[in-house]
């Protein structure tokens, strides 16, 4: 039995599908979107960004802002509360690292750019193969 549920989301179509797939098949369980930022790019754009700021923690949250403000619009149309919280690296070692505290993590088939999902990898393949609970894909 799941109570408690990880959602992987960027700023991609498939992360909101995951999400809604959560609040569907998940009535009664707590779930959490998390959002990773600061995660390598082909020129550490992202990366390098934050570790230009002085307050590194109001970074992270304005850098996750609109992801997270996406994500409480599409749980208010579905009359449900989440919980958030931002992580900084590398997306799928975070994801992975956070879903210890969970019981199910669902995460969208595929992410960002074609050409950040050649350079840095499939999260959610990565994610898939090594989270220590269940991992939903959702395309």
């Amino acid at each position: 039995m799941t109570e408690r549920v990880l959602v992987a989301m960027d700023d991609s179509e498939m992360a909101e599908r995951a999400l809604e797939y959560a609040l569907e098949h998940y009535p009664s369980d707590e779930i959490t979107v998390f959002h990773v930022v600061g995660e390598p790019s082909p020129w550490m754009g992202k990366a390098m960004s934050l570790a230009m700021e002085g307050d590194l923690e109001a970074a992270k949250e304005n850098q996750a802002k609109a992801v997270l403000d996406r994500a409480r619009g599409i749980a208010a149309e579905h009359d449900r509360e989440i919980e958030t919280d931002v992580g900084m690296g590398s997306p799928a070692k975070a994801i992975i690292k956070r879903s210890e505290e969970f019981d199910q993590v669902v995460i969208g088939t595929h992410g960002g750019s074609l050409v950040d999902r050649i350079l840095v990898g499939n999260v959610a393949e990565k994610v898939f193969r090594n989270a220590p609970v269940p991992v939903t894909t959702v395309r």
